[in-house]
C-alpha cells in the first residue's frame, strides 16, 4: 500500500495538464487559473487508497479522481463568491481578479468537466459510480444552502450544524473513498464501513477548518484568518460559545455578532479562549476521529492495507494549513 504523499504526486503528474480548450480564453484561461491555485488535493487522492485498499489501483481511479477534484473545484468558486471571499489559499479569488460573471461560468464549465471524465470509465461500474456522484453533487449543494440558512438565522444546533457538514463536506470525502472501494471490487459491507470512516474523519476535518479560521497562521492556512467570524458564519466555535456563555459573555457575544467594530476578530477570539472554546473543539475532533477508526478497524482487509488512511487521518486533524 503505498502513502497518501506517493499517491498524491502521481495524481498530480496525471492532474496537472490543460483540462479546458484553448478559446475563448477569457472563459478557460480562469479556470485553468483556479486549478493552478493548487490545493491539498484529499479528495481524489481518497479515490486511489479506497480502490487500493482492496485491489491494485486502475486506471479509471485516475479519471475518477479527476472528476471528484474538478466538481470539488467548482464548488470552492462558488463558494467564493457567496462568501465573498478574497483569498483562495494565499492567491485571488477568481471572481476578484476575473469578474462574477466570468466566475460563474467556469465554474459551471469545470462542473460540465468533470462529468466528461466520469463518461471514461468502465460501463461495467459506470452507472453504480454515477449514482453516488450525483446523489453527493446534491447533498453537498444542500449543505451549501443550510449554511447560507444558517447566517439568517440566530440560533442553530450544534446536532443541526454537524448535519450541515456532513452535507457541506463529509460526504464528498466519503463517496471518493466508496467510489474509489467500487473501483477496487469491495463488497456491500466494507463499502459502508468505508463511506463511514470518510463521513467521520469529515467532520473531524471540519471541526479542524474551523479552528483554523480562528486560530491558524494565515501564513500557513492561506485563508483570511476571522473570516468565518467576520461574515457571522455559524461555525462549531461559535454555536458552542453561544450554547455555553454566561449572561455577560453572551451579551458580549450578541454585541459583536450584531455589528462589526475594527477589532471585531480579536474581540470574538478573546471570548472563545476565555471559554475554552479551543480545547472543547480539539476533544470534539478527536471524538470524531475516533469513530472514523473504528469504522476502518472493521473493513475486512488485512490491517497492513489499512495504515496510509490511518495515517491520512491523523494528518488530516493535526494540520496547520
Amino acid at each position: 500500500m503505498q502513502r497518501f504523499e506517493v499517491l498524491l504526486q502521481k495524481f498530480a503528474d496525471h492532474f496537472n495538464v490543460r483540462h479546458f480548450p484553448e478559446q475563448p480564453a477569457s472563459l478557460y484561461d480562469s479556470g485553468e487559473y483556479f486549478l493552478a491555485i493548487g490545493g491539498k488535493r484529499i479528495r481524489p487522492v481518497l479515490v486511489l487508497m479506497g480502490n487500493e485498499l482492496f485491489d491494485e489501483i486502475v486506471p479509471d481511479a485516475y479519471h475518477v479522481g479527476t472528476a471528484v477534484e474538478l466538481f470539488h473545484n467548482f464548488t470552492l468558486i462558488h463558494d467564493d463568491i457567496m462568501d465573498n471571499a478574497p483569498l483562495r489559499r494565499n492567491q485571488q479569488t477568481l471572481h476578484e481578479k476575473y469578474g462574477l460573471s466570468n466566475a460563474i461560468l467556469a465554474g459551471d464549465v469545470m462542473l460540465v468537466q468533470a462529468y466528461d471524465q466520469l463518461m471514461k470509465i468502465k460501463v461495467d461500474y459506470l452507472r453504480k459510480i454515477n449514482v453516488l456522484f450525483n446523489k453527493t453533487a446534491r447533498e453537498v449543494c444542500e449543505g451549501q444552502q443550510f449554511d447560507m440558512d444558517f447566517e439568517k438565522r440566530e440560533q442553530v444546533g450544534l446536532d443541526e450544524y454537524i448535519r450541515m457538514i456532513e452535507l457541506k463536506t463529509s460526504v464528498l470525502l466519503a463517496a471518493s473513498l466508496q467510489m474509489g472501494g467500487i473501483l477496487g471490487g469491495a463488497g456491500e459491507r466494507n463499502l459502508q464501513h468505508l463511506y463511514e470512516f470518510g463521513r467521520n474523519l469529515g467532520i473531524a476535518f471540519q471541526v479542524q477548518d474551523d479552528y483554523l479560521d480562528c486560530f491558524g497562521d494565515p501564513t500557513k492556512f492561506g485563508k483570511q484568518v476571522g473570516g468565518d467570524i467576520m461574515a457571522n458564519k455559524k461555525t462549531f466555535l461559535l454555536i458552542k460559545a453561544l450554547e455555553s456563555a454566561n449572561p455577560v459573555q453572551l451579551k458580549a457575544l450578541n454585541s459583536l455578532l450584531a455589528g462589526n467594530p475594527d477589532n471585531k476578530v480579536e474581540q470574538m477570539l478573546n471570548i472563545f479562549r476565555d471559554m475554552k472554546v479551543d480545547q472543547w473543539a480539539f476533544d470534539l475532533k478527536e471524538q470524531y476521529l475516533g469513530k472514523a477508526y473504528n469504522h476502518l478497524e472493521e473493513i475486512a482487509v488485512v490491517s497492513g492495507r489499512k495504515e496510509p488512511l490511518e495515517a491520512l487521518g491523523r494528518f488530516l486533524v493535526q494540520r496547520e494549513y
